[in-house]
């Protein structure tokens, strides 16, 4: 293994990203100061009247009679009246906000009574040896829909696996930080990443076409089948790049006192009451399945197609996704704790919910201000300015073709480096990208979609990632002189072929096969 001390070029850029990144503030004071930089920035364009003109049709909804897009001024007494009284609806009304918390509850009731901790532990203590990477990568994909369940269980459970078996436990912890955070936009199961990244882009997508809706299944047809990719990458890269580099394990590197201690909740293997418990657990996903399966059969009398069509498409079905997200976390995981004793009546389920939803006072707080900075944007039309300007130079550049996604994908990881959260970056970038590539004719769900990919590959090469101190202090435990540059070279493998590998999946799943990226999700966004 390198030393820390050893760094490359590569490793000192990474300790500068980190050292800019140190110096940016909290996300919700960037916020804050984001929202003042548009006051500002429209009192001071709206005085020059600043204006573009307005690539939609004339006639269509709030277009202008001269045909012009103008920055609105907040700098006045009309913009502070505005700024007052919406603050309240801002966030009351910011999509991704209802959406989330309705699925967080069903999650947190699946999460509380260990249902999905004990799914967890099941796939990767089941696994035959030869299949334990794999099935380890697999399981920190599927850990997304449980927020931080995969970092602090499944990273350290890995570790401790493969040194159990002989292998090196920083293999281990390398396979499972890939599924877990490299693979957070993959899932074959719907999470409440998919809600909170929809609602996000819906805001955007409106500031070109007012009527315009994302719902949160918007990318599940391409993320269902990139779990399988990135699986199989993460194995590879493991297994043939990873390992071989790290060499053979030699305990003298790790921490005596800590490496006596690498037992954590939830650690061991499976108890007969579990594994009755996840018997029962998963009868009840299967009838909960059926149940709204049943919904979309027409000989049932298909209550949730379409009324107009009988299809899916534009159904009550496609528009519950989050009601379905929360019950098919939330009666599993109440069937599981009742039969394993960690949940017995209402109060325990409720005082589940409760505590998922308290863990999202840091996200409510951020959505304030995400929200507001939204919707100053939108009020201003520094959106739809920045993004006829932004198409204008691509298409002076001749970048309109799909290949300008491989370009966008790299932008987004770049900024990722920086700005780690997910859905703090798309509520900042996502205003002027979205409504910049609709304008070219793409669909707000293959920008996301894309947007997706750049995001998560870089998440494991970025200091700024919430969770990078964390993966750090468990590394620690098996190379007791580890150092942030150390961790970042034996992820690197991983964030250079995700990111070649996945875009170029992307590239061909929706421009050369022509497969929406979700049910009901355009390919092209048309007028």
């Amino acid at each position: 293994m390198v030393h820390p001390s050893k760094k490359t070029i590569f490793t000192r850029f990474l300790d500068s990203v980190e050292f800019l990144g140190n110096l940016l503030p909290h996300p919700v004071t960037l916020f804050a100061f984001f929202c003042m930089a548009v006051i500002v920035a429209s009192g001071v364009a709206g005085h020059f009247e600043f204006s573009v003109i307005d690539p939609r049709p004339a006639g269509s909804p709030n277009v202008a009679e001269d045909g012009m897009i103008r920055v609105v001024s907040l700098m006045n007494a009309e913009g502070l009246q505005r700024i007052l009284t919406g603050l309240v609806t801002n966030f009351t009304s910011f999509t991704p906000l209802g959406t989330v918390l309705v699925a967080i509850l069903g999650v947190g009731i699946a999460e509380h009574s260990g249902l999905i901790s004990a799914v967890m532990r099941k796939m990767v203590y089941g696994a035959p040896a030869r299949l334990v990477t794999f099935v380890i990568v697999f399981a920190g994909i599927l850990s997304n829909t449980a927020s931080e369940l995969g970092y602090v269980v499944l990273i350290p459970l890995a570790a401790m696996i493969f040194h159990s078996l002989g292998r090196h436990p920083l293999a281990g912890l390398a396979a499972a930080f890939a599924g877990v955070s490299g693979g957070y936009s993959a899932n074959l199961l719907l999470g409440t990443v998919d809600p909170l990244l929809s609602g996000i882009t819906q805001e955007a997508a409106q500031m070109i076409d007012s009527g315009y809706t994302v719902g949160a299944e918007a990318n599940w047809w391409f993320m269902a089948a990139s779990t399988f990719l990135v699986t199989a990458m993460g194995t590879w890269v493991t297994e043939k790049v990873v390992e071989p580099k790290l060499g053979t394990y030699d305990p003298a590197m790790g921490d005596p006192e800590a490496l006596a201690n690498t037992n954590i909740e939830g650690g061991a293997a499976l108890t007969d009451i579990e594994r009755r418990g996840l018997r029962f657990a998963g009868l009840a996903a299967v009838l909960v399945g059926l149940v709204i399966a049943a919904t979309t059969v027409d000989s049932l009398g298909g209550v949730l197609l379409n009324p107009e069509t009988g299809e899916l498409a534009g159904s009550p079905f496609l528009k519950s996704i989050v009601a379905f997200i929360f019950i098919f976390f939330a009666v599993p995981g109440f069937v599981y704790g009742k039969v394993v004793g960690t949940m017995s009546n209402d109060v325990d389920a409720i005082n589940a919910m409760s505590k998922a939803m308290s863990s999202m006072g840091g996200y409510m707080v951020l959505v304030f201000f995400a929200a507001q900075f939204v919707a100053y944007f939108k009020w201003t039309n520094f959106g739809a300015v920045l993004a006829v300007m932004g198409a204008t130079a691509l298409e002076s550049a001749g970048l309109t073709g799909p290949s300008l996604f491989f370009l966008f994908i790299l932008v987004c990881g770049l900024i990722n480096l920086s700005l780690g959260s997910a859905s703090a970056q798309w509520a900042v970038t996502a205003p002027i990208f979205v409504p910049m590539l609709m304008l070219v004719g793409y669909s707000p769900e293959t920008i996301q979609a894309a947007y997706r990919i750049g995001d998560s590959t870089t998440n494991l090469i970025t200091p700024m990632m919430s969770y990078f101190g964390l993966i750090l202090a468990i590394a620690s435990r098996y190379y007791k002189n580890i150092g942030i540059g150390t961790l970042i070279s034996i992820m690197l493998p991983y964030t250079m072929v995700f990111v070649v590998i996945w875009s170029s999946f992307f590239y061909l799943w929706v421009f050369v096969a022509g497969i929406p990226v979700g049910p009901g999700s355009p390919i092209f966004y048309t007028p």
